[in-house]
């Protein structure tokens, strides 16, 4: 006899996908455990070459002013699906997610007073995302925004480590890489959470604005911070080919086309 399939998927490789999401419980008591982790040595002196910051200043600037919101919109989002559907450690659990943002941009922050050089205010990127947020009141384009952004973060983090000889930015580039490896992973997994409510027009549907937001924001990304990656040693091909990869690793997942442990779970910081 053959197996009964939901959507695509046989019943045996669903009940095994589902049985492995990890629980909002677990989500909670993992960014109150990491929250507490103190990875980066700040006894370690700043010692960042004119040369390097020429190249890595600006992006700097800019990644620490994105991590420094206050999640209002993402979390009100996540409030109203709790309306709905009932599960108070998922909100707790966002609400720690957005705290481990915040401690990256307070390390960055911290970092960049350390080294003599101004916070950024203002930047045209988060700018743009900072108001077009106030139109999404959808967790799942939430959910999937945040999985793009930190695939490039991710990207952008290890070309800065790789950029630069200053061991206190690589630590707190290391510790924002550990962190950013589990985000993808408690996002990957609400958003198949999410997709399973969808019949199949609707997830044709979701899956082209996915891919047209991933479009999007990959190359804002780049040219934005071409400088950075350049300087890393990513070009043009290597951070795209990285991103869809990244991304495409995501759609997989969100589809029951592998099982949720062959993901990544930390990013391999080189040196």
């Amino acid at each position: 006899m053959h197996e009964k399939e939901k959507d695509g998927v046989s019943a045996s490789t669903f009940k095994i996908l589902s049985a492995m999401i990890k629980t909002s419980t677990f989500w909670k008591a993992h960014f109150t455990q990491n929250l507490k982790q103190q990875r980066i040595d700040w006894s370690r002196e700043a010692t960042i070459s004119s040369e390097e910051k020429s190249k890595l200043l600006y992006s700097i600037k800019a990644f620490q002013l994105g991590e420094t919101g206050d999640g209002e919109h993402f979390l009100a989002a996540v409030r109203r699906r709790n309306d709905r559907i009932g599960e108070p450690e998922y909100v707790e659990a966002a609400k720690l997610f957005v705290k481990e943002e915040q401690k990256h941009g307070a390390n960055l922050g911290r970092y960049l007073d350390t080294i003599g050089e101004a916070r950024a205010t203002a930047d045209l990127g988060d700018w743009f995302f900072r108001h077009v947020r106030h139109f999404n009141r959808s967790l799942e384009l939430w959910t999937i925004t945040i999985i793009i952004v930190e695939c490039a973060a991710q990207i952008f983090y290890q070309a800065v480590h790789d950029a630069t000889r200053c061991e206190l930015l690589r630590d707190i580039c290391k510790d924002i890489l550990i962190d950013e490896a589990h985000h993808i992973k408690f996002q990957n997994e609400r958003l198949f959470v999410i997709f399973q409510d969808k019949g199949f027009y609707a997830r044709a549907i979701a899956v082209t604005w996915y891919c047209l937001l991933f479009f999007a924001t990959a190359h804002a990304v780049w040219i934005g911070h071409r400088r950075a990656f350049m300087a890393g040693g990513v070009d043009m091909k290597d951070f795209m080919r990285s991103m869809y990869y990244k991304f495409f690793k995501s759609l997989q997942f969100i589809h029951g086309k592998q099982e949720v442990e062959s993901q990544p779970v930390l990013q391999i910081v080189r040196g």
